[in-house]
């Protein structure tokens, strides 16, 4: 059974958002949709500064078995990147909701505003389990 945090809010393309300091929104990819890739081998991360809307792809995740687009689940701006996953793209395997986080945006507007149509913990578990 994949692991699903009750204190993140989830896309229904598998990624998670954690709302950060100020306007920021920090996002990676679930437990669930690492499991599903297998061994990851190379993250590819969007620029700082890059403008995105809901839904826009923000990069790319590539595993032993296939690539698979990472969508933004809120628009705004990049201002973060998680730079180690450069040379430890593992990182999204061992610790997807931690050390694997993939990167941080300021929200366009408010972020509860942005945040409020994502799936809660209950709804993305009931989600996944029509997947499994």
């Amino acid at each position: 059974m994949s692991e699903v945090k009750a204190d993140l809010l989830y896309s229904e393309e598998h990624e998670w958002a954690a709302k950060g300091a100020a306007r920021t929104v920090r996002i990676g990819i679930t437990d669930f949709a690492q499991s599903r890739l297998g061994d990851i081998v190379f993250v590819e991360l969007p620029e700082l500064g890059a403008k995105t809307s809901e839904g826009d792809s923000l990069g790319t995740i590539e595993s032993v078995k296939t690539v698979s687009d990472l969508y933004s689940p809120v628009g705004g701006t990049v201002v973060k990147l998680n730079e180690a996953l450069i040379d430890q793209p593992e990182l999204v395997n061992s610790d997807p909701y931690g050390a694997g986080w993939i990167v941080e945006l300021e929200v366009d507007g408010e972020p509860d505003d942005a945040l409020s149509k994502l799936l809660n913990a209950e709804q993305y578990e009931a989600l996944i389990a029509d997947q499994a």
